[in-house]
């Protein structure tokens, strides 16, 4: 007769037939509690393995860590086990076979003759589906000889099962309605404790009810029944309610109690092995077809799309692309009309993860402020309106993980009033962007965020103060981390200034402006600033013609600026709107910018850099030739040796500003019209 049967015999039990738990945090004494307080007093009774030495009770056990117990000691794989990451944890996955992951009770209860009388069952775990009649074991007490159940944990589709061997055979408790299998972690600790039993799950509200021999993890020792999900945590704690122990947690359905070394960091590798102590991976499921939904449960989710043939990763929010076919440029055709407030001066493309992308654009109309738009099922449809007056720009920015916009408002709130570009924060509570902070501008063109080494600064180019003066400074405002604000940092002398421009380039940081009139003509220099000693000085000037945009871009390790000429001006002559706008490239042994390539432009006004696939474009916002507005804008691809060469000649009107964006639906360019209260989305279709 084994130990525990010995215990047992000398116990008395009724019947104790299946019940549900008790919700709502009520606590009942019941059969189970009758006779556990009977076996404490067989327990007390002095029966041992026929040693003579005293009883001594159960109660000052560390916890210990099941899983522990069946992980090899050396950190060499077990056959059968695998270390899985999913959902910011790590767990391990048993795929058997069972009788290796057992170990001998006596390893467990080295100075203790019986099974404790109280005690607590900690388990952390994760299981994606169940059919609904299956069951899976969570652990098992089970006789060495004769492979009888005494004692397991047990789980189904809405249930916990604990099982123990009576006098009479299996008895059962069942704790209903804990669902388990939601594809997320959970932390339960089943705590026996006097006359009570209890469940907790997740730190919640309590769910009451409660030798030559062998421990299985994950298994009755057979594989009916083997434990498919993650489990990162089983720890029996002899004497005490664990629930003290581990509740409250800031994070209850991973709650910490003990787990193995193991499982602490990934990936682990032995000294001079390359190789991972245990066979690890990531627990990932790729769904095939149309678009699913993204969200925080389907957070590190991957989806397939089988029609573009392109893989996306679940950021909480959207699906972020990680691997798409190649993709060459077919066509652009015309996607969507967006109606704003009024003729838009610039378009503003950004993403709030979680959230989703939107669209702000700098509306001239003041009375009807400057809208913000959020992509919907590949629409984009109106989210908020936010005052403004004559606003000529947007910037998004963070600044320590909060979100802001910028605008760039070019007049006061009446004629002659004080003006003021306004700082907007978004607020997850609301979410909205509200009022932050007022910074006085001058006929505000351009905003420009950057971060340089730790700090974090806007730069606003003052076009002109009242109705002449051109030749003014531009203010580069650097954050305050204690007053929590923008504060002046540096003011640099510019002539009717258009745009910023900020790059890097190796360990430099780089500022460009575009510098447009200086009261007498277009034709003056745009400096190139370079950061030196805690402030931005020049590095190089370069002649434009009413400058009204720089953008950077890289191709492989060369690196290109590009200058939006808007006209040749001077004093009262002419204007010429049919001029050269050019690219220049950084010349590693000069260490200047160079021309590299000239391309003949209609009152250019923005340029936009964007890929698809290996391809590299540019596109120019043309906006006048001098007798109309309606103009080609054209899209060029880099062609190498030759440059860029024009590929799609897009129809546009008073066009302002291009923009490019991706999401799960396609890739986009949208445009803005200063001409009219009109922008426009184009598709780009590949092959």
């Amino acid at each position: 007769m084994s130990v525990l049967e010995e215990m047992m015999a000398g116990v008395s039990f009724g019947a104790f037939p299946d019940r549900s738990g008790f919700l709502n945090g009520e606590v009942r004494e019941g059969p189970l509690m009758s006779m556990l307080l009977v076996a404490g007093l067989v327990l007390l009774s002095g029966i041992s393995w026929g040693s003579a030495a005293p009883w001594r009770p159960c109660t000052d056990l560390l916890p210990l860590d099941f899983l522990s117990f069946v992980l090899p000691k050396g950190g060499e794989a077990l056959m059968g086990v695998r270390m899985v990451q999913d959902g910011g944890a790590r767990g391990l996955h048993f795929t058997g076979p069972p009788r290796a992951l057992g170990f001998p009770a006596s390893q467990v209860f080295i100075n203790c003759e019986f099974f404790p009388q109280e005690f607590s069952i900690v388990v952390t775990l994760k299981v994606s589906r169940m059919a609904p009649k299956k069951s899976e074991y969570i652990f098992s007490l089970v006789e060495e000889d004769t492979d009888q159940l005494l004692m397991g944990l047990r789980f189904s589709q809405d249930q916990l099962h604990f099982l123990f061997l009576g006098p009479g055979g299996w008895e059962r408790l069942t704790f209903s309605s804990v669902q388990l299998a939601d594809s997320l972690w959970h932390t339960l600790v089943l705590a026996v404790s006097g006359p009570y039993t209890t469940l907790i799950v997740d730190c919640g509200l309590p769910l009451d009810l409660t030798k030559g021999s062998r421990f299985y993890v994950a298994s009755r020792k057979r594989w009916k029944g083997l434990f498919s999900g993650l489990m990162q945590q089983l720890v029996l704690l002899p004497g005490s309610d664990a629930t003290l122990r581990i509740c409250p947690s800031s994070n209850p359905s991973l709650a910490l109690l003990s787990i193995p070394p193991a499982l602490l960091q990934l990936p682990i590798k032995s000294p001079g092995n390359d190789a991972l102590i245990y066979p690890y991976e990531a627990d990932l499921h790729v769904t095939l077809g149309t678009q699913p939904p993204c969200s925080k449960t389907q957070l590190g989710q991957l989806w397939f799309d089988t029609q573009k043939r392109g893989l996306f990763l679940c950021d909480g929010g959207t699906w972020v692309s990680m691997l798409q076919e190649k993709k060459r440029l077919a066509y652009v055709e015309d996607y969507q009309d967006l109606y704003t407030n009024s003729e838009t001066f610039d378009i503003e493309v950004f993403r709030i993860p979680s959230v989703g992308l939107f669209v702000a654009t700098a509306n001239r109309e003041s009375k009807l402020g400057s809208g913000i738009y959020k992509w919907v099922d590949g629409k984009l449809e109106p989210y908020q309106n936010i005052s403004t007056s004559e606003a000529m720009a947007w910037k998004y920015f963070t600044v320590d993980k909060k979100m802001f916009l910028v605008v760039a408002n070019s007049r006061g709130k009446k004629d002659g009033d004080q003006e003021f570009s306004v700082i907007y924060k978004w607020s997850p509570r609301k979410l909205k962007f509200l009022h932050y902070q007022s910074l006085e501008t001058h006929s505000a063109r351009d905003w420009e965020a950057f971060h340089i080494q730790g700090d974090d600064f806007l730069a606003v180019a003052n076009h002109r103060q009242g109705d002449n003066n051109h030749n003014i400074n531009s203010v580069i405002y650097k954050w305050n981390p204690g007053t929590k604000a923008f504060e002046v940092n540096q003011t640099i002398q510019t002539a009717g200034a258009y745009d910023w421009e900020f790059f890097t380039a190796g360990p430099y940081y780089f500022l460009v402006v575009a510098n447009t009139f200086d009261g007498v003509s277009t034709q003056i220099e745009s400096t190139i600033y370079i950061w030196l000693g805690g402030m931005f000085k020049p590095f190089q000037a370069i002649m434009t013609f009413g400058a009204t945009d720089w953008e950077m871009f890289q191709i492989g390790s060369r690196i290109f600026l590009v200058v939006a000429n808007g006209q040749k001006l001077y004093r009262k002559g002419p204007s010429i709107y049919t001029l050269n706008s050019t690219i220049y490239e950084l010349n590693m042994a000069t260490k200047t910018f160079i021309m590299f390539q000239d391309i003949v432009t209609y009152s250019a006004v923005d340029w936009e850099f964007f890929t698809l696939g290996d391809e590299r474009f540019l596109v120019v916002a043309n906006s006048y030739d001098g007798t109309s507005y309606s103009l080609n804008s054209v899209v060029y691809r880099w062609q190498g040796y030759e440059g860029f060469v024009p590929v799609h000649w897009l129809p546009t009107i008073g066009c302002k500003d291009w923009e490019f964006f991706t999401s799960t639906e396609g890739s986009y360019l949208i445009y803005s019209s200063a001409t009219e209260p009109v922008s426009k989305v184009f598709r780009l279709k590949t092959y």
